[in-house]
């Protein structure tokens, strides 16, 4: 058993050399967001914030996107209370996909890449990589955790208290350990190290659909989920720690389960291994267009059919909006007032957060031509007459291309199963939902564009695009909650789009991102064109 693990320690202490700065960045990233808008929630309850907001969180739309809440009644809704209702399911969601990109990056992506069976070449046991790993990960939400929970103290803020402080740094921090654990095991089963990260990813996207459904209809099936036990333990109000008891539990069976599986497995391999291709190719493989199509088809097909459950997912909620509409006389006079529906408010937020999701599909494909350029894949077809243009355009092409079916199926999946669930009550049309998904299309050609940018001219920057799309995410997502100033919130290409179909079309904005957009895409031609290819880097 010791032989198994032997110096992973060693290990262990090289991975916090080399990682120093990328641990730094991730405590300090998702240490601030998490804890740093005390502040500004501070503002938020004065005079009747607490109220609103507590009247405007209950209704399904919010519940399913942010969770439920202990609280009963509009005065007993404290700052503390809001603050972990707001926060607590994105912080967790954030500490997540951290800890997958990084443990499946230490372990099957090494494997991937050969450096595993350089480090196996020393007197270091078989699966001392992948502890020396969970252990990183494991010190890393330690960290996290308690700078969350001494920042959030710091403020001194009324009923944020150091309990429910502590308690809310911990949630963040153990739901990091939950995507790790996942993660490892996944990394075992999958056949390559992309195929682990989207299948984990997936598997986290599929537990936050879950869960918002439970969270309307009967949160006390949300027990059942482990990405529930981060939030369910209820920072500030009910302070209840058992939830996280759940989590070590699991973790720890899926970390055994993953060493398990990796002490039977050939290096390199999976336990789905990789599909044999055909003895002969297709004649479409003769084309540019045919094989970049092979190369993303697994990529695009998960994403599309994820795209269709997102959205019938979300479009399942607006069946009980009315109800809930019926029920809250406040609410009632709030939405007669603004002069437009319930279901068309929740319909302009949801589409900006599922046109965030789907931008991600064309920075993946424009991103993946690096990747293959990098690992050789594209070096005979350099050597013949395939000009760089081909495969620039085409990759550009293909990204546009499921940007468009992508918004098709998000915002199909969120109309047709809303308005079969609504029945005659229904207040939109299916042309509604489509207007209001491809009124962003703007925001996912300027991402792909973006994405082309960095690849001609600085593609090691490429993933950096990622970042801003999360950062837009943030800004458009909690700018309306936490009253952001406007500067700043403009500075998310999501906040120049109007939301329809609470507010009109606006065909400035539309045309006029969408012209810089494709200047973008010519300029990152014209440095793809002319830099010297980075095969082997």
């Amino acid at each position: 058993m010791k032989e198994k693990f032997a110096r992973w320690d060693t290990l262990f202490l090289q991975y916090l050399k080399r990682d120093w700065k990328k641990i730094l960045f991730w405590i300090l990233g998702i240490g601030l967001f998490s804890g740093g808008f005390v502040p500004a929630f501070e503002e938020i309850a004065k005079g009747q914030g607490l109220i609103g907001m507590y009247e405007t969180l209950q209704n399904p739309a919010m519940i399913s996107m942010v969770g439920p809440t202990p609280v009963e009644t509009a005065t007993d809704y404290t700052l503390g209370a809001m603050y972990a209702h707001e926060m607590l399911l994105f912080c967790g969601l954030f500490a997540m996909i951290m800890a997958v990109l990084h443990v499946v990056g230490h372990t099957r992506k090494e494997e991937d890449l050969g450096l595993t069976e350089l480090v196996r070449s020393f007197q270091i046991g078989r699966q001392a990589n992948s502890l020396a790993a969970m252990v990183e990960v494991v010190v890393i939400n330690v960290l996290l955790a308690l700078f969350i929970s001494g920042l959030m103290i710091s403020f001194g803020a009324d009923t944020i208290s150091v309990q429910g402080s502590f308690l809310f740094g911990t949630s963040v921090g153990i739901a990091g350990l939950i995507g790790a654990a996942i993660g490892l095991v996944m990394a075992q089963i999958m056949p390559t190290s992309s195929g682990a990260t989207g299948s984990t990813l997936g598997i986290i996207g599929l537990l936050y659909i879950i869960r918002a459904g439970t969270d309307v209809s009967n949160a006390d099936l949300s027990m059942f989920n482990p990405l529930s036990w981060t939030y369910l333990t209820f920072p500030f109000t009910d302070n209840n720690w058992v939830p996280l008891i759940f989590v070590l539990i699991f973790s720890l069976i899926m970390v055994m389960i993953a060493f398990a599986l990796e002490g039977n497995r050939d290096m390199g391999a999976g336990y789905l291994p990789e599909r044999e291709g055909r003895e002969r190719a297709k004649k479409s493989l003769l084309s540019v267009q045919g094989l970049f199509i092979k190369i993303n088809k697994g990529v695009m097909i998960s994403w599309l059919i994820a795209f269709v459950i997102m959205g019938a997912a979300y479009g399942s909620i607006y069946g009980d909006m009315q109800t809930f509409l019926q029920s809250n006389e406040l609410m009632e006079q709030m939405f007669a007032q603004s002069g437009f529906s319930i279901e068309e408010s929740f319909t302009g937020t949801i589409m900006m957060v599922m046109m965030v999701l789907v931008s991600i599909l064309p920075i993946v494909i424009v991103n993946k031509l690096f990747s293959v350029e990098t690992r050789l894949y594209l070096s005979q077809l350099h050597a013949t007459k395939v000009t760089r243009s081909q495969f620039y355009w085409t990759t550009i092409g293909l990204a546009i291309f499921t940007g468009l079916v992508g918004t098709l199926l998000a915002a199909g999946g969120l109309g047709g199963t809303a308005i079969s669930v609504m029945g005659d009550s229904a207040t939109m049309t299916m042309i509604d939902f489509l207007a209001a998904g491809y009124n962003f299309l703007p925001s996912i050609l300027f991402f792909t564009a973006l994405a082309a940018l960095a690849l001609g001219w600085a593609p090691k920057l490429g993933k950096i695009v990622y970042a801003y799309l999360g950062y837009s995410f943030i800004l458009n997502y909690f700018g309306g909650i936490l009253d952001l100033p406007e500067w700043l919130s403009k500075t998310a290409i999501q906040s120049w789009i109007p939301q329809m179909p609470m507010e009109d079309f606006d065909a400035v904005p539309f045309l006029t991102i969408t012209v810089i957009s494709i200047a973008f895409m010519i300029i990152g031609y014209l440095g793809y064109k002319r830099r010297d290819m980075m095969e082997g880097a």
